[in-house]
């Protein structure tokens, strides 16, 4: 069935998150507004059967929400990726678990999508739980930059408010040379035709990679007039094997995009 929104969460032993931000996506979104919303499932074998077979009866509660277990933890990226023979929409939303919805974001951002032909993805007002806009626009990824990030936040305030854009003016739209992937709308034709995320980043910085290709041929823009609430669990600081997994994807990024140091 073609609907104007598909939206896609990645599930990964956070059923109680994902909940909440079903919810609130169902209490804000009008009705108005047809679509399809995709639960990809990578932590079944993580999670207990009781809790799994809980939550699939609760999506059940959803006509427009459909459950898909990946079968194995895919990723953050290939996770979203399984949708892409599913989809049937003019726009598709890539939505974090941890995120709530306070309006209805979705109505506002596609409006303005469909007056604004040369936006091909969209990036709204990202806010913590306390109001405070988060730090999810920032320039291209350098290696200077990524190691400040990790190793010497407190040493260069200059350099990381340049990185984060924080010179910008967020009460208008601008261009974002790479948003956080933990809520963006694009243009699912435009999604499609990137083949959605590159499969070869298993966790982190594969929202910078597809930002870059979206910027190649089109625009991601900022848009001041939607927001939504970010709880925001920044899981590879101080975990090993996340920060791992965050650098091998720094190493891949450099390789194929070449390194740029500053």
């Amino acid at each position: 069935m073609s609907v104007k929104l598909s939206a896609c969460i990645v599930a990964y032993n956070n059923y109680e998150d994902i909940k909440a931000a079903i919810t609130s996506m169902e209490q804000f979104t009008s009705p108005e507004l047809p679509k399809r919303i995709y639960i990809v499932d990578n932590g079944v074998a993580i999670s207990s059967p009781s809790d799994v077979e809980e939550f699939k009866n609760w999506i059940e509660g959803y006509s427009d929400v459909e459950y898909i277990d990946a079968g194995q933890n895919l990723g953050f990226g290939k996770g979203h990726n399984t949708v892409l023979d599913k989809l049937d929409s003019e726009y598709h939303a890539i939505v974090n678990p941890d995120i709530l919805f306070c309006e209805d974001a979705f109505s506002k951002i596609i409006a303005w999508m469909d007056e604004h032909n040369d936006v091909g993805m969209v990036i709204p007002d990202i806010r913590d739980e306390f109001g405070k806009r988060q730090l999810v626009y920032r320039d291209e990824l350098t290696v200077f930059d990524m190691f400040v990030r990790f190793f010497c936040k407190g040493l260069f305030p200059k350099r990381i408010k340049k990185h984060t854009l924080q010179d910008k003016d967020y009460s208008k739209p601008f261009q974002v040379p790479f948003g956080q992937g933990s809520f963006l709308v694009v243009r699912t034709d435009l999604f499609m035709k990137l083949k959605g995320f590159d499969d070869n980043f298993f966790m982190y910085v594969e929202d910078a990679d597809l930002c870059k290709r979206v910027n190649q041929v089109s625009k991601l823009m900022y848009f001041p007039w939607a927001r939504v609430i970010h709880k925001w669990e920044k899981g590879s600081h101080g975990n090993k094997v996340l920060f791992k997994y965050h650098v091998q994807s720094m190493k891949y990024y450099f390789k194929k995009w070449g390194v740029k140091w500053s």
